[in-house]
């Protein structure tokens, strides 16, 4: 397939942070690898790392492009699903830009219908996600999903990617689970050995590493240095900062305001059970059997409030809270989330039985919020 290969016409109006992006996106054009867009947690990484594709988490955690979205699209939608459009429309998203396939998937109606206009300018695939994860017709749905993503890969970039490959493809991916598990579990440690912003940067950082060699000796890098800083008596946090864990919609880029607020207040985010954090890397795929049923199965358990009911949410929830000995819960939900928003009252329920004190923070992509949420978050952090 012609794959392309040249800069946007905008790139030398690009702050040096945004180049660099864009020309390592290039060179692996260049080198003659096919990159692969995604957006969601959902979606299988491990097919299109059979397939010797590089594939990247695309922009949508700034309101930089959300002008430019809300010409096609409602001002009152989240601003996700906007700034993921805006960033394709205006090509400032390098790894959009050179995107050769990107693969959405039926999570939000928002981004559903979304997906429809992007369609009509990029090479879109879209994964049909059932909305329960535990009966036999759902399960079926969702493994014809994987196979019918596998053949479009294959298709487009001209691969057979058989059934090692895919074993392969999933060990390493369990490797890399292992790791970022690893790495965010250190926070167990009373006092912490790093901030909460420091691990969502790591977590979320790691998502733009390109070669998974490269990626995995980082993230042990990370783990070694803060071992052995800790032991040698470093202590970034105060061993009486109390303990929050952070819950709901994807974080990261903008949202990071939401972890400065909690800890410019005195407290410590220990643990992110949303999916920029544990939900993703909770659970290991099975390396034994048929791989394409085991990818099927590992991803369709993940516990996200568009699956109704939604158990595994709350059995990660509770886990996470007792095995982080968190003080409080503060649950960050986008604007106009609507699924995260409904099952926010539900989350407050479940942590009020088990005499957890909930915040619920709602938020955008702006930063005019900042002045509240961090009176809001001031006052929570000071209760507990």
């Amino acid at each position: 397939m012609e794959m392309k290969k040249e800069l946007p016409q905008i790139f030398d109006s690009f702050a040096e942070a945004r180049k660099n992006g864009f020309l390592a996106v290039k060179k692996i054009k260049d080198s003659g690898k096919g990159v692969v867009g995604q957006f969601c947690t959902y979606t299988p990484l491990e097919i299109f790392m059979a397939a010797g594709l590089v594939s990247v988490s695309l922009c949508s955690t700034s309101d930089e492009t959300i002008p430019d979205a809300e010409k096609d699209l409602p001002g009152n939608l989240c601003p996700l699903i906007k700034s993921s459009y805006g960033f394709a429309v205006t090509d400032k998203c390098p790894y959009m830009y050179f995107a050769d396939l990107v693969v959405g998937e039926t999570t939000c109606d928002g981004k559903v219908k979304m997906y429809e206009l992007l369609a009509k300018k990029k090479n879109l695939h879209i994964l049909q996600l059932p909305r329960n994860q535990f009966t036999p017709e759902s399960k079926a749905l969702w493994r014809s999903e994987i196979v019918r993503l596998k053949e479009r890969v294959e298709k487009d970039f001209g691969v057979t990617i058989t059934d090692d490959m895919l074993r392969d493809a999933i060990h390493k991916r369990n490797e890399e689970r292992r790791l970022l598990k690893e790495l965010y579990e250190l926070s167990t440690l009373c006092p912490p050995p790093i901030t909460g912003l420091r691990q969502l940067q790591i977590l979320f950082g790691s998502q733009f590493k390109f070669d998974w060699k490269e990626k995995t000796e980082e993230i042990q890098n990370a783990i070694n240095q803060i071992k052995s800083g800790y032991e040698a008596g470093e202590r970034p946090v105060s061993i009486d900062a109390p303990r929050i864990l952070i819950t709901g919609c994807p974080m990261g880029g903008v949202t990071e305001k939401v972890v400065k607020v909690i800890e410019e207040a005195g407290g410590v985010v220990v643990a992110y059970e949303n999916c920029t954090g544990a939900k993703q890397m909770d659970r290991q795929c099975s390396e034994e059997g048929d791989p394409i049923t085991n990818i099927a199965e590992h991803y369709l358990q993940i516990g996200c409030s568009i699956m109704t009911p939604n158990p595994n949410r709350f059995e990660l929830l509770g886990r996470l809270c007792e095995q982080f000995k968190v003080d409080g819960v503060v649950e960050m939900t986008l604007q106009a989330c609507h699924t995260y928003a409904v099952e926010s009252h539900t989350v407050k329920t479940f942590l009020k039985e088990k005499n957890i004190p909930y915040l619920q923070l709602e938020t955008d992509y702006g930063t005019a919020d900042i002045g509240q949420l961090s009176t809001r978050a001031g006052a929570f952090v000071e209760m507990l």
